[in-house]
């Protein structure tokens, strides 16, 4: 149809659209009632064009979920029916889409309402600090869902919004605390924002493992949809939907807030990566399928994966990452003895999740999802970042640059250079061509921070930082003694901690983290000079 640019082949292609609904009555679907349509409005066939028109638009949806008023009044519909603009039936068809259209988003506004439906629970009440905390972090205004499909709202600021798709266990008890697992989408450059997602676009074809894998292991389904201008990847103006999707849901969904994952597939793994970079600290783990290992919006820090763990899987034969390249740095991970592991699987393209020899590599990260819990107070932890958006990393927050001053000697890059890169020829071969590259850009001065305590003692190490905050739990230390925290081998604070209650309820709002529940903050400032 599409390829036909003449009125000899549009007319033989819509011959043979009526050659099969005569033969396949039952088997008629609106896109191609749609299709049709279009067609005979191409060749001024009025009568044809809205016989097919009326058709469709009364079915309302179509089989693969689309709702049927989007081809009357979407982005190209003025465009395909141009020819029908100035007959009397257009406003009429015209009309009845606007209708389903509004009746479309006043179910979904109520389906949204009730997704988010909860008992109501007043900390603001709550004086006692004790008291505050313990209801913090037992927090449960869950109600029961009426479906296991929503599609939510989001929206990323005063002019635009996207969606976010949200797939639940199908017997889903809000007494029971579960995995969730984000599903970052690749091609970010390619998609435009959704105001809604339906599951035919994001539960079956290239994720159909995911959902069949979720559903075994009752794990939480969430898909995120991006933009050229908003995603994970590149710039930085989306980078912050994620962690606020998150936010959002454990408004309304009990969520293991130690069993939190994120996972992608090429742009979109490059995103699950990026977050292990640059904001970790709601994630439990995170997993790539074709991934591009590298931070495009500043440094690649990739000592950072000692707070967390990646598993990357990957194809011998992908152009957007090379296996060479793959090799070398699963070396390097493996030299600085880091949670990281990488399954090659030979004789795959890019494109890998679409053929059904993926579905071992989602055996694998179901496995690990299911054993693999967040540890919210880590012994130690090791940070570096060149973008104060990026100070935070779990009991270290609010972490502040100084690239005036010279780093440590302990303070290095890691890096390694590239000469092999997979591309496409002329005739869809895929051939070797020599580079000369570093894996990693670093276009800014970077900071970074080494931490550990144990017994009240709290031991930092800094180079580039002028302040940082420390956020004390209970869990971490003994709210009865003494805190004590070295700075560069200097002791800078030494006291009893108590109890901050607005702290605490700022806190929790901000995050929405009933495992990692902090109770007061130390605040640090550093003096170079």
């Amino acid at each position: 149809m599409w390829k036909e640019k003449d009125m000899d082949g549009h007319k033989k292609a819509l011959r043979m659209y009526e050659e099969a609904f005569d033969l396949f009555p039952d088997s008629i679907d609106t896109s191609e009632l749609n299709d049709a349509s279009i067609l005979a409005a191409w060749l001024n066939d009025h009568d044809k064009a809205f016989k097919y028109l009326n058709a469709f638009v009364a079915m309302k949806t179509a089989k693969n979920g689309y709702p049927s008023w989007r081809y009357v009044v979407g982005n190209n519909s003025e465009v395909d029916y141009k020819n029908l603009l100035d007959d009397p039936r257009w406003i009429t068809v015209k009309n009845i889409a606007l209708k389903d259209k509004a009746l479309f988003y006043d179910k979904l506004r109520e389906e949204e309402e009730e997704f988010y439906e909860v008992h109501k629970i007043d900390f603001e009440q709550m004086k006692d600090v004790m008291v505050l905390y313990d209801n913090i972090r037992n927090y449960h205004p869950y109600k029961t869902k009426q479906k296991q499909d929503y599609s939510i709202t989001f929206q990323l600021n005063d002019s635009a919004r996207t969606s976010f798709f949200i797939h639940l266990p199908q017997n889903y008890n809000p007494e029971k605390k579960y995995p969730l697992l984000f599903f970052l989408h690749g091609a970010v450059r390619g998609n435009r924002l959704a105001d809604f997602q339906i599951a035919s676009w994001v539960l079956f074809d290239w994720n159909r493992y995911y959902t069949k894998y979720a559903a075994l292991n009752d794990v939480i389904l969430v898909f995120p949809r991006g933009s050229k201008e908003f995603n994970w990847m590149f710039p930085d103006d989306g980078f912050f939907m994620v962690p606020a999707m998150l936010k959002s849901i454990k408004k309304a969904i009990n969520i293991d807030d130690n069993k939190v994952f994120i996972s992608g597939h090429s742009n979109g793994a490059t995103g699950s990566f990026s977050y292990l970079m640059k904001l970790p600290s709601s994630f439990a783990g995170c997993y790539g399928f074709n991934t591009y290992p590298k931070v495009f919006t500043g440094g690649t820090f990739i000592e950072n994966i000692r707070n967390r763990s990646f598993i990357n899987f990957s194809t011998d034969k992908d152009y957007y990452y090379p296996p060479h390249a793959n090799d070398k740095f699963t070396q390097l991970m493996k030299k600085m003895n880091t949670d990281y592991h990488e399954y090659r699987y030979n004789g795959f393209p890019h494109w890998f999740p679409q053929f059904d020899e993926s579905e071992p590599a989602y055996r694998i990260l179901f496995s690990d999802l299911v054993k693999r819990e967040r540890n919210p107070f880590p012994r130690e932890i090791s940070w570096e970042f060149d973008d104060d958006r990026y100070g935070t990393i779990d009991w270290l927050s609010n972490i502040k640059l100084d690239t005036l001053v010279e780093r440590k000697s302990w303070h290095k890059e890691s890096n390694f250079r590239i000469d092999k890169w997979l591309k496409y020829d002329k005739n869809d071969s895929l051939v070797v061509y020599h580079v000369d590259r570093n894996a990693f850009d670093f276009p800014r001065k970077s900071g970074k921070i080494k931490a550990e305590y144990n017994d009240n003692v709290f031991r930092i190490e800094t180079s580039r930082i002028t302040s940082f905050s420390v956020n004390i739990s209970p869990e971490m230390v003994n709210m009865r003694k003494k805190v004590q925290i070295y700075v560069n081998g200097t002791l800078r604070f030494s006291k009893r901690v108590g109890y901050d209650r607005d702290f605490m309820l700022r806190s929790f709002k901000e995050n929405q983290d009933r495992k990692q529940v902090w109770v007061n903050q130390i605040d640090l400032s550093l003096n170079h000079y």
